[in-house]
C-alpha cells in the first residue's frame, strides 16, 4: 500500500505534535476490567504476584510519560524482555495478568497504555464508540516509537534486550506483527488473532501482509478458524505470503473451532483447552528463537 504526500503528512502531524503531560488523556492504569468487556467471566484467571516485581511504572517518551504495567521475577537480572502489547481494549486486568504469566516464566513483561494520548478506554462501554473515538486515532509511527521508548525502559531497569520478544492479543496481535519489521533487535514475535489484510488508513498505514518481507524475526500467528472478524481467507493469504518472501522461519497455527479472542478468560469467547495448547506454543516459540527465562 502506498502512502500520499498528504497521509504522510497527516501521519508526520499526528506523531510530532507537542504534547504536554497534561495532555495525556491517561496518566495511570486503571484498576480492574474496562467497562466494555464487562460482565467479567467467572473462568477469569488471576495469577498471584508473589515472588514478582510487578506492578505499574512510567515510561518516559519525547511528551511525556506512558504508564505501564511490569512484572518481573523478584531475583537478580537481567531478564529476557517479552512487550505484551494489549488488546482493543487497553491495558486492563487480564493484560496485567498476562504479564505476571510471563514473569513466572522467568521474563521481564511490560505491556504500556499505547492509547494514552487518544483517550482512557476503561471508561466506555460501547465498542463501537472506542474504536471510533480512540482506536482508530492511534498512529501507527507512535505506537512503535512508544514500544522503543518501553523496551529502553525495559534495558534501564533489568531487562536483557538482546533478548527480546513481542505479542500481542487482537488490536495487539496487529502490531506484533508490525513491530517485527520495525525493531530488528525482536528475536521472535507471537501474534495472537490480529488482524493481516485489512486496508490501512492515513494513521494506520500498516498492513502485516504487505510487510512480510520486511520481517526482522520469526512471528508465530495464534487464530481461531471461527474468528469472524478475520476470515481463514486472511490466514491463508498471509502463509502465502511469508512462503513467497521466503520467511519459512515465521508460521501460524489455527485452531478450527476457536473465535476470536479465545485467550481471554475473562469473556465467553474463551476456549480452556486451545488457549492453554497456544499459551504452550507461544513459550516454545520464544525458547526456540533464544528468548528463554527461568521458570520461577
Amino acid at each position: 500500500m502506498h502512502q500520499t504526500d498528504a497521509e504522510a503528512q497527516c501521519l508526520l502531524g499526528a506523531v510530532n505534535t507537542p504534547l504536554t503531560r497534561r495532555m495525556f488523556a491517561v496518566t495511570s492504569l486503571a484498576t480492574g476490567f474496562a467497562l466494555s468487556t464487562l460482565p467479567v467471566s467467572a473462568q477469569t484467571i488471576t495469577t498471584p504476584a508473589d515472588g514478582l516485581l510487578a506492578g505499574e511504572v512510567k515510561i518516559p517518551v519525547g511528551d511525556g510519560e506512558l504508564p505501564a504495567y511490569r512484572a518481573q521475577p523478584a531475583g537478580k537480572g537481567p531478564f529476557p524482555v517479552v512487550l505484551v502489547v494489549q488488546e482493543i481494549f487497553g491495558v486492563h486486568e487480564h493484560i496485567k495478568d498476562v504479564c505476571r504469566r510471563f514473569a513466572r516464566q522467568g521474563y521481564l513483561a511490560i505491556a504500556p497504555e499505547l492509547y494514552a494520548r487518544q483517550g482512557n478506554p476503561a471508561g466506555i462501554s460501547d465498542i463501537q464508540a472506542l474504536i471510533k473515538d480512540i482506536v482508530n486515532k492511534v498512529p501507527d509511527a507512535q505506537v512503535m516509537a512508544d514500544l522503543d521508548s518501553t523496551v529502553a525502559w525495559a534495558k534501564a531497569h533489568g531487562g536483557d534486550t538482546a533478548r527480546l520478544g513481542v505479542t500481542g492479543f487482537c488490536w495487539g496481535g496487529r502490531i506484533t506483527w508490525l513491530y517485527a519489521t520495525h525493531n530488528p533487535a525482536v528475536k521472535a514475535g507471537v501474534a495472537w488473532y490480529g488482524r493481516l489484510v485489512t486496508p490501512g488508513t492515513a494513521l494506520q498505514p500498516m498492513v502485516p501482509v504487505d510487510l512480510v518481507q520486511k520481517l526482522n524475526a520469526p512471528v508465530l500467528g495464534l487464530y481461531g478458524g471461527k474468528d469472524s472478524g478475520i476470515p481463514l481467507e486472511d490466514v491463508e493469504r498471509m502463509r502465502a505470503a511469508l512462503k513467497a518472501a521466503g520467511k519459512t522461519s515465521s508460521d501460524i497455527h489455527v485452531y478450527p473451532e476457536a473465535p476470536h479472542g479465545f485467550y481471554a478468560d475473562y469473556r465467553p469467547s474463551y476456549r480452556p483447552e486451545e488457549a492453554a495448547d497456544a499459551w504452550k506454543r507461544c513459550i516454545g516459540w520464544f525458547k526456540a528463537n533464544d528468548i528463554s527465562g527461568t521458570k520461577s
